[in-house]
């Protein structure tokens, strides 16, 4: 997506859809970043009547049945809308997201994802220690404490060095069903 603005137009960035296909209207989610002049803060500047350009769609994580989803930052935006539609299907089931994030007020729909998964779903900080909020990278040690089934689907999406180090991890530990959104 590019914003239809001179000097803005060919700065083509990658953002996820994550509206559920019955709905008669387009949504993203987008991290804003206002500390520096960049694509998305410009987003975040834009008026009723501003135009984006759409190129052509990729990507598109697929879900491949129940397991564990593991979301670093703005990467849990493909996974907003398979938990939209699996509450709305009522198969939500015994998946569970968890949710890595600098601070709590990093993370990004944490009400709505509370409402979809209760317990399942599981938020851990980096840089801050709160009450009701883990306190840890998502490593070796943190999946064996929080993942107990290894036979199951692995979704995985978030800043490119924490997806190359999850999946070797997530295959020591018996593994074999990686989906990656790159």
């Amino acid at each position: 997506m590019a914003i239809n603005k001179p000097g803005w137009d060919d700065q083509l960035r990658p953002f996820t859809f994550t509206a559920l296909n019955d709905w008669d209207h387009l949504e993203f989610t987008i991290k804003i970043y206002d500390d520096h002049d960049g694509v998305t803060h410009h987003l975040g500047q834009l008026k009723a009547g501003d135009e984006l350009i759409i190129h052509e769609p990729w990507g598109a994580i697929q879900y491949q049945g129940e397991g564990v989803f593991i979301a670093g930052g703005a990467g849990i935006t493909p996974f907003i809308a398979i938990f939209r539609q699996l509450q709305k299907e009522g198969k939500v089931g015994d998946n569970k997201l968890i949710f890595s994030n600098k601070t709590r007020e990093d993370i990004i729909l944490e009400d709505e994802f509370r409402g979809i998964l209760g317990a399942n779903f599981i938020n851990t900080l980096t840089d801050q220690a709160l009450p009701g909020y883990d306190h840890h990278r998502v490593d070796e040690v943190y999946l064996r404490d929080k993942v107990k089934n290894y036979r199951q689907h692995f979704y995985i999406c978030g800043p490119d060095p924490m997806v190359a180090a999850l999946q070797p991890i997530i295959r020591k530990l018996g593994g074999e069903s990686i989906v990656v959104e790159l």
